[in-house]
């Protein structure tokens, strides 16, 4: 059996409490995203209706938008000489976004849940730019304003295709 490697010494100019603070912020935010990919997903290929083709294909471009998001909040925390996820399980442990088992979801309640979930990853993005600005994580704190953007977006999108009339 191999010894475990000494942990790396990631060149970082943040203080390591100040870092530590930052990286679980943004591995709560990881594990929501995680959650959010798989709910939309899951959503996209569930959908059913008179608006399958608009909802599938929005539900597929902002999953593709969350995922894509990971790989940047996973590189930022080992950026800043932490560790990140490593496991379906760990990413339920960290999680506050709640999964949907349902067998079925009606199309509108797909928006809404999705728009509510959105609008709740927002507010934690919100609580690690205080974070990371306290921590003078400038980097995190801008890559922090890219992703609350596209959250924002995407329940504003979520809204307007839900709405009646």
């Amino acid at each position: 059996m191999a010894t475990p490697a000494a942990p790396l010494k990631t060149p970082t100019d943040l203080k390591t409490n100040a870092a530590r603070t930052v990286a679980e912020a943004l591995n709560g935010i990881l594990a929501d995203s995680f959650a959010l990919y798989l709910k939309t997903k899951n959503f996209h290929w569930h959908v059913s209706g008179p608006h399958f083709r608009d909802y599938h294909l929005m539900l597929d471009e902002q999953a593709t938008e969350i995922f894509t998001a990971t790989d940047a909040i996973a590189e930022r925390v080992r950026k800043t000489g932490n560790t990140t996820l490593r496991s379906i399980g760990d990413i339920a442990r960290h999680q506050m976004i709640k999964d949907n088992d349902s067998d079925f979801v009606a199309p509108a309640d797909m928006l809404s849940e999705l728009r509510d979930d959105n609008l709740k990853l927002v507010e934690t993005l919100r609580e690690a730019k205080d974070i990371a600005d306290t921590a003078k994580d400038n980097a995190t704190s801008a890559m922090i304003d890219d992703w609350t953007d596209q959250a924002e977006r995407r329940a504003w999108f979520l809204f307007e295709a839900g709405r009646e009339g």
